[in-house]
């Protein structure tokens, strides 16, 4: 009788989980070190369930592999770092789907900061100022920051106070639309002032009917 040779070669993965769910490597895809282990790949004596249609405590692995087997569903390792690891039991691609959608949500919430750069010279005059200073004004608007700095150029840097106070007057003419970051600092050939915009409180208007009722009574 002819002997089988010996392989030697990775040997074949579980078809092992709940009603013979396949593992992760077998849903399509290779496995990513930043997946969870599910089903047969849950390595710990035993876990904690948590999550609907379960009792929540402790079991051993093999009792949670059977409840999950008994609902049709995975056995999910949620916190493989806590002691024991937390698992939950539902549909696994059910569990990824809604993991992608609260990350979308959270990218979507996430507020990108956009910051917007004004130069001045350290001797600019008032037409060119106040052209900056209703840009400025626009960027706020549009909840942008504002990085305003005076450039100092060759000689000029003699005139740095002058180029301070510039930048206070700038801050205090947009007191109703900024609140300062950063007050005027000098790096290098640079002194710059930072802006961030105030949430916009719009004041309750005076309703235009408000005399109207004492104006018909004193018709009356």
């Amino acid at each position: 009788m002819q002997k089988k040779p010996y392989w030697s070669g990775p040997k074949k993965p579980m078809s092992g989980g709940p009603k013979g769910k396949k593992n992760r490597n077998q849903r399509g895809g290779k496995a990513q070190k930043e997946e969870l282990a599910i089903n047969d790949e849950i390595r710990a004596p035993e876990v904690r369930l948590v999550g609907d249609n379960v009792e929540e405590g402790i079991y051993p692995i093999l009792k949670a592999l059977e409840i999950a087997e008994e609902q049709e569903l995975d056995l999910i390792e949620i916190a493989p770092m806590a002691q024991p690891p937390v698992c939950k039991i539902m549909d696994y691609q059910k569990y990824q789907f809604q993991q992608r959608k609260k990350l979308k949500e959270q990218k979507a919430k996430a507020t990108k900061i956009v910051v917007k750069e004004i130069r001045f010279g350290p001797q600019t005059d008032e037409h060119d100022y106040n052209f900056k200073l209703k840009h400025a004004i626009g960027f706020l608007k549009e909840g942008a920051k504002v990085k305003s700095y005076v450039f100092f150029k060759g000689r000029s840097i003699l005139f740095k106070e002058q180029g301070e106070v510039l930048l206070l007057r700038f801050a205090n003419d947009l007191e109703d639309y900024a609140k300062v970051d950063q007050m005027p600092v000098l790096e290098g050939k640079r002194m710059t002032i930072m802006l961030s915009p105030k949430k916009q409180t719009t004041k309750k208007k005076e309703a235009p009917n408000e005399e109207k009722p004492q104006e018909e009574n004193a018709a009356e």
